[in-house]
């Protein structure tokens, strides 16, 4: 989003540029919309297209009936597991020294790392694993938030977990600023994947 909205500059603005960003988004969301209807309710035509080269014989209601709801059991298995996918492969890139201790405090207060912190911290490394190797992507919990930094530099924040509370947030930079969004599950991360590569990508260097 961001690398969209830089597009308005004054020192980068293209009007024919800016005019085929806003038609690509315009259909890319229009796309996805589809592809999540025929998820949860796949067509007549779709499970028509998906089985014509497993079923044999004619295409009747029937076969219909039968058939729909496996294409949409199967669909979910497969973004199931492509999403387990890409957390095995960056459990698989991460050593002990990647998720580093945290910073030094004063007071004897001890800092948890809980489970829902950990696969947070895998959720992006796997997001981001596309434009910046997994092994520079580093967890450093404190008292308030998780911390996901980049070659474990304070300058250098990717996101920001704030789960120790009911109600649970991941922080998201533009820069030195963080903005808050609030989450109802780790699923939701992926939402915003968009942006943490954005932020990613700038640190890729």
């Amino acid at each position: 989003m961001i690398g969209e909205l830089r597009k308005f500059a004054k020192s980068e603005f293209d009007v024919d540029g800016i005019l085929r960003s806003a038609h690509r988004l315009k259909y890319t969301s229009a796309i996805k919309r589809e592809i999540s209807r025929l998820l949860d309710d796949p067509s007549e035509e779709f499970v028509r297209l998906v089985i014509c080269d497993v079923h044999e014989g004619r295409f009747t209601q029937a076969v219909r009936e039968e058939f729909t709801p496996m294409v949409k059991a199967a669909f979910r298995d497969i973004v199931r597991e492509t999403v387990q996918s890409r957390l095995s492969s960056a459990l698989a890139d991460t050593t002990e020294a990647d998720l580093a201790e945290p910073i030094a405090d004063d007071s004897e207060e001890e800092i948890v790392t809980t489970e829902e912190e950990r696969e947070g911290f895998m959720i992006i490394r796997a997001i981001v694993r596309e434009v910046i190797k997994p092994n520079r992507v580093i967890m450093r919990d404190q008292k308030s938030y998780c911390g996901v930094l980049i070659d474990n530099n304070n300058r250098k924040p990717l996101a920001r977990l704030h789960f120790n509370r009911n109600v649970k947030y991941i922080g998201l930079f533009d820069g030195e600023k963080e903005e808050k969004i609030r989450i109802n599950s780790l699923d939701e991360i992926y939402d915003q994947a968009d942006r943490l590569r954005t932020t990613a990508s700038q640190y890729s260097g």
